[in-house]
């Protein structure tokens, strides 16, 4: 899933106005989008106030909703640029195609990484026979500058590691956590792990001191920090910490998301991430004339088209050290 707002607005992203250089409690509640005729997902980033965390900088989680009688997920053909996407299910599938010749189900707890590079386009769909439940998040991840016009491609990890203690499994998605690494390709110094947490768990969690964090609930009753953070909303951690004390009252599943604070300015407009108002004018004249993108074959279903530019100069902010 991706951004399918018809009225997109650009997001101003990145530079280290943004981060908080201490420890802080900022609970960050979310913005239903639709999409589609009855799809509904909760964007938590970027947020008000809150643009990014580390190089995470696109956060929607949705359901669990029930599609036994539904299409389920059908996203159609659409643009990226200059950033990676990251699926994640805790139930459904998910059938990627993308315009690299990639064809893969993705299923809970499978890492569907892509990396658009200078530019791909896929398509993502529920297959025709699919499970009751369809519950999970899409993430970006902001390329930097030295990666972004990288070749586009795709990677699929069923086999992830695993970190466990007394209460809690964490399967590492990205980056790194306690010793473990993820096989998947990170440029920037990142963290995404899931959590599971059984009823009664009370544990602390190892964290970088120089990143900074964000917790999102996917489901059940968890305290993180002391803090109670109910599904479909995140709380902000801040740096500085060296570890991340979480409580469950119930079975529970967060998604923990951190890095070093991402210091270059950027603009993100729909489904692509940039640094200036003519990249994102060559983008969309691109996609609309069909170069550069690719084209995603086997979705059955006309690509989607790009949104009109706001008639104001779209600029990079943010302030960096």
């Amino acid at each position: 899933m991706s951004n399918l707002e018809r009225e997109a607005a650009p997001s101003l992203c990145g530079g280290r106005g943004f981060v908080v250089a201490e420890p802080v409690r900022e609970l960050l509640s979310p913005r239903h989008v639709k999409l589609g005729e009855s799809s509904e997902v909760r964007r938590l980033l970027p947020n008000l106030g809150r643009r990014m965390v580390g190089a995470w900088c696109f956060v929607d989680h949705y359901g669990p909703d029930d599609i036994a009688d539904e299409p389920g997920m059908q996203v159609p053909p659409h643009p990226h640029m200059g950033l990676q996407t990251v699926s994640w299910l805790h139930e459904g599938e998910v059938l990627h195609r993308d315009s690299t010749g990639s064809r893969q189900m993705i299923r809970p707890r499978e890492l569907g990484l892509m990396t658009s590079g200078r530019a791909i386009s896929h398509s993502e769909e529920s297959p025709r026979s699919h499970a009751r439940f369809l519950h999970g998040a899409q993430l970006w991840v902001a390329l930097p500058d030295g990666h972004r016009h990288t070749d586009p491609r795709f990677e699929h990890h069923a086999d992830l590691p695993v970190v466990t203690a007394p209460g809690v499994k964490a399967t590492l998605i990205l980056g790194d956590l306690d010793g473990a690494t993820s096989p998947g390709t990170a440029y920037t110094p990142i963290t995404g792990a899931d959590l599971a947490l059984s009823r009664g768990a009370d544990v602390r969690l190892p964290l970088e001191p120089d990143f900074e964090y964000a917790v999102l609930s996917m489901s059940g009753e968890a305290h993180v920090d002391s803090v109670p953070v109910l599904p479909g909303s995140m709380l902000y951690l801040g740096c500085g910490r060296s570890e991340l004390p979480l409580r469950a009252e119930s079975d529970a599943g967060l998604m923990l998301l951190g890095g070093e604070p991402f210091e270059e300015e950027l603009i993100m407009f729909w489904n692509w991430i940039g640094r200036s108002q003519e990249e994102i004018e060559q983008a969309r004249r691109d996609w609309m004339e069909g170069s550069r993108f690719g084209e995603v074959k086997g979705y059955d279903g006309d690509p989607l088209p790009a949104p009109e530019l706001p008639p104001t100069p779209l600029k990079p902010r943010g302030r960096v050290r």
